[in-house]
């Protein structure tokens, strides 16, 4: 029992590659055990996934959670392989439960190909230079390395910046550029976008972000003078009343809760930005109206109804978006392994949408090209969106 706590205590870190229960002694039980480290709410956790049948049940548990569970899990299992950054070892369970370990210090071959392959990836903000407002956030050390249980962090606010950088040949050159974050929250992908425009393309922006939480505000307005961007400033408002400009080309609008979102998009629209990214939060607001005869043996579900509804606003947002002169893109703006709010709402005003109406693809002729009305009136619902759209249209 000592070597198999010490086994656990030496795995469950964050250098943990995976966990693998092999081998199963019954029939009816689980046929396999999967564990991996997930960083949930900026706490490191392991999640256990276990196998049976055609399902797949997950736990997220603490080191010394798993290391229980999996002890009683191993006596219905022959074998566990565990593999890490610098170890990989083997559990082999005989069946009168003897334990028998085997270790190795070399790494296999695919872990090191994948680890080659994380430490030659090439990230818009780049590993081993630091960057002010990421050190002062806690995602980089002094010197310049990422902190390792906030490389999720990292990674999301690159990938962030790889959308930014697809759009910015659609963005004016010849003038500073207007931006608005609304709901900047603390502001992560605020200061990583005036970093990559301002101090790595060279180009003169000027971006608020907007919040409610005076808190919040007052500490991101307290970072921006440290360091000296004099471009980037924090406001406390609300998103629906703001009218502190009247010419924006890029609207961003990340996790804004529920209609605030419809509020930032319906803004945007009004300023004919050339560029709206919206990574939607909860959406409450179809969940309530929703009722559609054909779909009620899946809407009884509380949890299909919930994410049907989640999906149909983000495609409603979208194809609204596209009546008033939008390309829109959905996409996934990083792995579900993070975060289950991955949907990202890219849309890039056309460069004609401007031309038939000086308020930028509001003629009729976009109206009822997408089905739009077609779809809400099947779904019994009227949004947010299409209330402010239609508001604007009379």
């Amino acid at each position: 029992m000592d070597e198999w706590n010490r086994l656990m205590q030496e795995s469950l870190n964050g250098d943990l590659y995976q966990m693998t229960a092999g081998g199963p002694r019954k029939k009816n039980g689980d046929l396999r055990i999967k564990v991996r480290p997930v960083i949930i709410r900026k706490e490191l956790l392991f999640q256990m996934e276990r196998f049976r049948g055609n399902q797949a049940f997950h736990q997220n548990l603490s080191g010394q959670e798993l290391a229980e569970e999996l002890r009683k899990a191993m006596e219905d299992f022959r074998q566990l392989d565990i593999q890490t950054r610098t170890f990989s070892a083997v559990v082999l369970m005989s069946k009168k439960g003897k334990m028998t370990i085997r270790r190795s210090v070399s790494v296999p071959e695919n872990r090191k190909r994948e680890l080659d392959h994380n430490r030659t990836k090439k990230y818009l903000l780049k590993e081993g230079i630091p960057i002010p407002f990421l050190v002062e956030l806690g995602v980089q050390t002094p010197d310049g390395k990422v902190v390792r249980h906030r490389y999720d962090k990292f990674r999301q606010i690159n990938r962030f910046l790889e959308f930014i950088e697809d759009v910015v040949p659609c963005l004016p050159e010849d003038r500073e550029l207007r931006i608005i974050d609304f709901g900047c929250g603390k502001s992560y992908l605020t200061f990583a976008i005036y970093y990559y425009l301002h101090e790595l393309c060279g180009r003169k922006v000027h971006i608020t972000g907007l919040d409610l939480k005076t808190d919040v505000i007052e500490n991101c307005s307290r970072l921006a003078e440290k360091f000296g961007y004099d471009g980037l400033e924090f406001l406390q408002g609300d998103i629906a009343d703001y009218t502190g400009t009247d010419r924006v080309d890029m609207v961003v609008t990340l996790h804004a809760c529920d209609t605030a979102t419809d509020y930032a998009l319906a803004r945007a629209v009004d300023w004919d930005a050339r560029v709206i990214l919206s990574v939607p939060c909860c959406q409450h607001e179809m969940n309530r109206q929703i009722s559609c005869r054909e779909l009620e043996p899946a809407l009884k579900y509380g949890l299909i109804r919930e994410r049907m509804s989640a999906l149909l606003t983000d495609a409603l947002r979208a194809n609204l978006l596209e009546e008033k002169g939008y390309e829109t893109q959905i996409l996934e703006f990083i792995d579900m392994e993070h975060t289950p709010k991955n949907i990202l709402n890219r849309a890039v005003r056309k460069n004609d949408a401007a031309s038939d109406t000086p308020a930028g693809g509001r003629s009729a002729r976009c109206l009822a090209e997408t089905g739009v009305k077609e779809m809400a009136d099947f779904l019994h619902v009227r949004t947010c969106l299409q209330k402010l759209m239609e508001q604007e249209n009379s």
